[in-house]
């Protein structure tokens, strides 16, 4: 879970992909209206990775335990 931070400075504290200032909660908001991992990538965050999208994926479902 490297890729996930959560820094209260960024977004009032709000888990988002390292390095960015995107939030795990856009990226989920975005693979639940079904769009592609390629498509995120493509046309809203061209700086994530395939494997920032599955840590946010990953984060999300560790939450629901």
């Amino acid at each position: 879970m490297d890729r996930i931070i959560v820094n209260p400075q960024i977004h009032f504290g709000k888990p988002i992909v390292k390095g960015t200032r995107i939030t795990v909660q856009n990226v989920l908001e975005l693979v639940n209206e079904s769009l592609t991992f390629d498509q995120i990538i493509q046309d809203y965050y061209p700086d994530l990775k395939m494997e920032d999208i599955h840590a946010c994926l990953q984060y999300a479902g560790k939450l629901d335990q």
